[in-house]
């Protein structure tokens, strides 16, 4: 095993993790026929990781991010010591506490009160220990009118809330945690953002796995992105949360364009003549075309904006020629990218009856996009042109 640089908190090399999964009961009979002469075992091999190697200096919020089942939570959990490599090492630099599965080691049978103990002893913390910080766990999770009560009786979130207030009570060198941010209610999760800020400003030295790229931008100062069990990109929280927003805006779209295949029974239609690209820079304008097919009478399109589901922003083509719209012709919308702040966008075109605005036909989702960069000053999706003076 390498010896790592004083400076480094956590140095992988070559780490390659492979699992036996047992075949399903329908292929076991094959499997014993034909083991006498494969010396089938009953089992594939799965490699979530494929020669990862990577370093992690101590005083860094280091962010691991990708999609569902590249392999992130397995690397997380083998830089926890909770997985064995198959391949390679991992050598960790000072004491470590994943907050990987909040709550393990909870019993429902006890109170709250009774889990907080049980549940920081096996974080290493004395009695007195505990007795000296109870009060504080507490306050956190904002529980004490439940502490006395049975965990069962508990909500699945007063439970991670309780455990993540335990858990982040202990004084170790590195941090490893794994989307801790859905804990809780909005007004509990701002607290969790007020304690990742706190380890930020305190260079604790953190491992951080999420699908929040806000979260990323904001609290990372290194991150990688992992794909199908390797590193496929590694730099700045701002680049690497723009190549997965990038990656997820295409695999959401060919999903929904196959949805909208299937369901589509409306004669009027609408084609959407896409820019080249999905990333664009505070000083650029999406250019988006339109083309109707279809439509029998006057209508209107309109243009909308959509971050994180929730719609902020649209206009309609109400104040054009009533001969705008026409059949088999390109129109445009131009949205200047100043006036939104860095993220992810979703536009939603529909077209409209212009004698009682109903609709004719909605695509949601229609086109996907990525606003680049970082501001410190501004948050919310709408740039706002303000000042303080």
């Amino acid at each position: 095993m390498k010896k790592s640089s004083d400076d480094v908190a956590i140095q992988v090399n070559n780490l390659t993790k492979t699992f036996k999964i047992p075949l399903e009961p329908t292929n076991r009979l094959k499997s014993r026929v034909t083991g006498i002469f494969k010396r089938n075992k009953g089992y594939r091999k799965f490699t979530p990781l494929k020669d990862i190697s990577l370093e992690i200096k101590k005083g860094e919020f280091f962010g691991i991010v990708g999609r569902n089942g590249s392999g992130k939570s397995t690397l997380l959990k083998s830089i926890a010591g909770i997985y064995t490599p198959n391949g390679g090492s991992v050598k960790v630099n000072g004491s470590l506490v994943p907050f990987i599965e909040l709550g393990v080691g909870f019993n429902p049978e006890l109170s709250g009160r009774e889990n907080v103990y049980l549940n920081g002893a096996l974080l290493g913390f004395s009695r007195s220990e505990i007795d000296s910080i109870y009060n504080e766990i507490v306050d956190f999770a904002e529980l004490h009118e439940f502490m006395e009560e049975k965990l069962k009786n508990y909500s699945s979130g007063m439970q991670v809330r309780l455990a993540f207030s335990v858990a982040i009570q202990t004084n170790a060198d590195i941090l490893v945690l794994d989307e801790v941010l859905a804990v809780g209610d909005a007004a509990f999760q701002q607290k969790c953002f007020d304690y990742f800020e706190d380890l930020k400003n305190n260079k604790q030295t953190v491992v951080f796995v999420t699908h929040d790229m806000g979260a990323v931008r904001r609290f990372c100062s290194r991150a990688i992105y992992i794909e199908d069990g390797k590193i496929k990109h590694q730099g700045s929280p701002i680049d690497i949360a723009d190549i997965y927003t990038e990656v997820n805006i295409d695999k959401s779209n060919q999903s929904q364009n196959q949805k909208d295949k299937e369901a589509d029974t409306n004669k009027v239609s609408i084609e959407i003549v896409e820019p080249k690209k999905r990333s664009f820079s505070q000083d650029e304008k999406l250019k988006l075309g339109v083309v109707v097919n279809g439509i029998e009478e006057q209508v209107f399109a309109n243009f909308s904006l959509s971050a994180n589901g929730i719609i902020f922003s649209d206009r309609n083509s109400r104040d054009m020629p009533n001969d705008f719209i026409q059949n088999g012709k390109k129109i445009e919308f131009v949205q200047p990218i100043a006036d939104l702040n860095p993220g992810k966008y979703d536009v939603y075109i529909s077209i409209h009856r212009s004698k009682d605005d109903s609709t004719l036909k909605h695509l949601p989702r229609a086109y996907s996009f990525v606003v680049k960069g970082k501001d410190i000053l501004r948050d919310g999706p709408m740039r706002s042109m303000g000042e303080w003076r």
